[in-house]
């Protein structure tokens, strides 16, 4: 099950954090169709959050099409956003490496992920430009 963490200086407002943190589980497949997330009142009980922020966290996903609550029963994970396979895990490897060669460096967590930010959104919008 997820365990979502929830960073209150960070400026990302608290709903979105869990629908970024399941999308990301989602992606990498620590999330499979038909695994239950947890309830609004354990994510409640875990992070000290209100419970309406949950559910309104679930519902941006179910709007999404990527769970499904079932009354009653909780809610669940409808489909997956990742690929898989030997390409992900060769990247999240070489990532691992550039993560561990970052901090070597002496950056902190949030300077190495401003700099992965900005380096991502550049390139991307190199690539979509040759598009």
């Amino acid at each position: 099950m997820i365990e979502y963490r929830i960073n209150r200086r960070g400026g990302v407002a608290t709903y979105l954090q869990i629908v970024q943190q399941t999308k990301a589980a989602l992606r990498l497949g620590r999330l499979q169709p038909g695994d239950k997330l947890p309830t609004a009142r354990e994510v409640v009980e875990r992070t000290a959050i209100n419970p309406n922020t949950v559910l309104k966290a679930y519902r941006e996903l179910e709007w999404e099409g990527l769970v499904e609550p079932l009354p009653g029963l909780g809610t669940f994970v409808r489909a997956t956003l990742g690929h898989g396979g030997a390409a992900d895990s060769e990247l999240k490897d070489a990532l691992a490496a550039w993560v561990d060669r970052a901090h070597d460096a002496g950056l902190e967590r949030e300077d190495a992920a401003a700099l992965f930010a900005t380096v991502l959104e550049q390139r991307y919008a190199h690539m979509e430009g040759m598009a």
